[in-house]
């Protein structure tokens, strides 16, 4: 056969291609060529041959029939071949195939080689793709070199030990002896990859943490050295002396400095010298000195240094570069709350950061400004959040809102200052607010009796031929409803009062109900409005019931019910209605903060009032699998049964899904947690006799034999029974999952179903891990009320993740044995 072409040869030749067609046709005909090569078993061109095919692979083409190929190629004595060989299996090899292991034995023997070329390509392949077993067989090869004097083969083992360590945790005692003399080494590589190695060492163990934390005092030696050295053109950086090692020192000087007072005195110094004289024109100075932020705020710092780091921070939000603005304000978002002091001295910075045309900036900023607010400048703060809330993009509007009304509740100095804002965020970005936005302020302008007058007043004005923020017109038209007699009196002392008839107040609501512009939800709240007039207007009266009456027969179902209510309480209990749409009274506002509970605000901490109340009577339901969507269509839904426990957190409930199409379906997540506040059911007594007296079940009954529920893909889950001693028709079934695969499934949720005959209560799992090789057990407790005493049947929904696939599989359950249900 004639040579084949040179690995330039074939480059040049695929670059002239025009279309992807032509580059397609001659790989494929290179390829051909080569696996007639290697077919035949050419010595000669095996490695031009397998280096084209690395191209190829490189290009995304298939290679794998090349693999072979490179073993045979690193068993050459050939350097040029082994060069080649150790490449391609980095390359085409990785830890799932088996054809790596066959490698085991020439990668030993390489590492025993009397060239240190050799030994640092095996070493090289070793650390890209060992699996753990070549790892355990080849780890004593690799801690002899470690030991040697060869500063070339040292770092490269260095290297190489820190991927053992990753694939074999338990071998890293093996290396400790090595790591003695590392950081004696003059070589930058070698000392460079030994501070990664003592990382790897310290983040994977706790008693190597310990161990190496008496080297911080050589680590502070090194980096001052690095500090104080003159120009050094082998490791010089745009002026800077190895910036490379100085990151690496200083993360390794984070993680031993972490929790430890001595050690974090130790490096105080040092610290503080790298702060301030790193220089900060170029990139490679600010990369340490970001590097040397994080650990001085990491370990336990003197606060003068703590200001410093800062106010580097502070120097970093003018910097041109937008990636350094960005890590500035996450850092200082990090710290605001340790050092809130230090970062308000950057709050005119942080704001002009508001301006940035970079989204992601302009986001850190925004949180960043929030965070900082605070009772002293609240005012300030406040104007240039709601420029920027005028100004920003859509996408910023609804966490901007949020956060203006979380501050304005927490630091508003007065209430006509606390209503004008939140009126200022509806009118701007009142689409944007979440839910609850419109009955807090409700609740906000209620609670502030002097303020009705001035409230409605400038909530009409706000209204006035503009609905397109439907929040404010839902605040206006409830505000215009309960104080219209306000309005119409010009009673405002606050403002100029305005002169308002009772026929123009009327039609600014009519106008509200016709506009395309009004959801279903405003609308009701303007016909309410106008309901509540009937009894504050004296000359409206025959108008108002004559609007009432129209809606009466209109096709939005809930403007209709609501009509036909008021026009029953005009014609039927005309004598209760002054008393049912009277003025609301003030409401009181639920503190969710318990009686030990210390609420952080933004530079000062502060107790929460105390709020005593009795304990609550009996057990409290608070799964949210009481949330029930009627998914069947039917009023006969059988309620799903929440947990409750008397020690740890209800089960947050599960997705309700119908499997069977007339079931009742729950499930119970691992760990769920569980919500603020929940509507609470009446619970049926079934699962609640005799918690507090006596056992709830016996123990397995020995007449009730367990069966195998499901059993696919290596899981097995396992049902046993018992019986409920204070109630003959509850059956207490127990479910175990086994896993007897090699690799754990993770987040495993099981969830059951069963027809509406029955009542069906869900308990928590014991875990969400199912331990592989059948070490271990998940168990989960399903409670089962069957009056009727039917044969039970139940299907089940399992989802896992295994092997880094979400797999999701259901099954039936029909063979549950007689002595379970009877």
């Amino acid at each position: 056969m004639p040579a084949p072409i040179r690995l330039r040869e074939l480059i040049r030749t695929i670059r002239t291609a025009r279309t992807q067609a032509e580059e397609r046709e001659m790989i494929q005909k290179e390829c051909a060529a080569i696996r007639s090569s290697f077919r035949e078993e050419d010595n000669t061109y095996r490695c031009r041959n397998v280096a084209k095919l690395l191209y190829m692979h490189m290009l995304g083409y298939p290679a794998h029939f090349g693999q072979l190929e490179c073993l045979k190629l690193i068993a050459s004595q050939k350097f040029t071949d082994k060069r080649i060989g150790y490449l391609g299996a980095m390359l085409l090899l990785d830890e799932r195939q088996d054809v790596h292991l066959l490698m085991t034995n020439c990668i030993k023997n390489d590492l025993n080689h009397s060239t240190q070329f050799v030994q640092g390509l095996a070493l090289c392949t070793l650390g890209c793709m060992g699996s753990s077993e070549m790892c355990r067989d080849l780890a004593g090869e690799v801690e002899k070199l470690l030991k040697t004097s060869n500063s070339y083969l040292r770092k490269k083992a260095a290297l190489c030990a820190v991927h053992v360590i990753r694939k074999v945790p338990e071998l890293m005692e093996m290396f400790l002896p090595a790591t003695k003399n590392l950081l004696n080494e003059k070589n930058h590589g070698v000392l460079h990859t030994s501070v990664v190695l003592l990382t790897e060492m310290c983040e994977r163990s706790p008693d190597m943490l310990a161990h190496f934390r008496k080297l911080v005092p050589q680590l502070v030696r090194i980096l001052k050295n690095l500090i104080m050295s003159g120009y050094s053109p082998e490791h010089d950086v745009s002026g800077i002396s190895d910036p490379f090692l100085q990151v690496r020192i200083l993360r390794l000087l984070r993680i031993l400095g972490r929790n430890d007072d001595d050690s974090s005195e130790a490096m105080n110094d040092i610290l503080a010298q790298v702060a301030t004289n790193t220089e900060t024109s170029k990139n490679v100075g600010n990369a340490i000195l970001y590097e040397t932020v994080l650990t001085i705020m990491d370990i336990k710092s003197e606060s003068g240094l703590r200001v410093l780091a800062i106010n580097i921070l502070g120097r970093f939000l003018l910097n041109n570069d937008k990636n350094i603005r960005y890590v500035a304000l996450t850092s200082l978002l990090k710290t605001v709350q340790t050092d809130h002091n230090a970062v308000q001295r950057h709050r005119s910075t942080i704001v002009d950061c508001l301006k940035d045309l970079d989204v992601s900036i302009k986001r850190r900023a925004m949180e960043l400004s929030f965070a900082l607010v605070n009772g002293n400048n609240i005012r300030g703060m406040m104007k240039e959040l709601l420029y920027f809330l005028d100004s920003c993009e859509p996408e910023f509007k609804a966490d901007c809102a949020s956060g203006v009304f979380l501050a304005a509740e927490k630091y508003a100095p007065s209430k006509r200052w606390h209503i004008d804002t939140i009126m200022r965020v509806l009118t701007t970005a009142g689409s944007y607010v979440r839910d609850d936005a419109v009955p807090n302020l409700i609740q906000l302008i209620t609670n502030s009796v002097e303020m009705h007058a001035y409230t409605v007043q400038r909530l009409y004005k706000a209204i006035l031929g503009d609905y397109s923020q439907q929040p404010l017109v839902q605040v206006a038209a409830w505000c215009i409803g309960e104080y219209g007699d306000l309005l119409v009196s010009g009673q405002c002392e606050e403002e100029e009062p305005i002169q308002v008839t009772e026929d123009e107040v009327l039609d600014i609501l009519e106008s509200v109900l016709i506009s395309n512009m009004s959801t279903s939800v405003t609308r009701g709240y303007a016909l309410t409005a106008i309901m509540k007039l009937s009894t504050r207007f004296t000359c409206t009266v025959n108008r108002i019931k004559k609007v009432v009456s129209i809606y009466g027969s209109s096709i939005d179902v809930e403007l209709q019910q609501r009509a036909v209510e008021y026009n029953a309480l005009f014609k039927k209990y005309d004598h209760m209605r002054s008393a049912l749409l009277e003025r609301m009274p003030v409401m009181e506002k639920v503190t969710t903060n318990g009686p030990s509970e210390i609420v952080q605000t933004n530079g000062e901490t502060e107790p929460a009032p105390l709020e005593t109340k009795p304990p609550p009577s009996g057990p409290q339901p608070t799964s949210q699998a009481n949330d029930l969507l009627d998914l069947l269509g039917g009023n006969d839904i059988t309620p799903v049964i929440p947990t409750a426990p008397t020690s740890k957190p209800a089960s947050a409930g599960g997705e309700l899904l119908d499997l069977l199409g007339d079931i009742t379906l729950t499930g119970a997540p691992a760990a769920a947690p569980t919500p603020a506040s929940v509507p609470q059911i009446t619970q049926p007594p079934f699962l609640l006799d005799g918690l507090s007296s006596q056992p709830l079940f016996n123990d397995i009954a020995p007449g009730i034999p367990s069966i195998t529920a499901y059993s696919k893909n290596g899981l097995k889950i396992e049902f046993t029974f018992e019986r409920s001693n204070t109630n003959p028709s509850v059956t207490v079934i127990t479910i175990q999952a086994s896993n007897s695969t090699e690799l754990d499934m993770t987040d495993f949720v099981f969830q059951a179903a069963v027809p509406k005959t029955f009542q069906l209560q869900l308990l928590s799992p014991s875990s969400s891990v199912v331990p592989a090789f059948n070490t271990g057990t998940i168990t989960q407790v399903i409670k089962v009320l069957n009056p009727q005493k039917q044969q039970l049947r139940m299907r089940i929904k399992l989802t896992y993740n295994h092997k880094g696939s979400a797999m999701q599989d259901l099954a039936e359950v029909n063979n549950f044995p007689p002595q379970s249900w009877q």
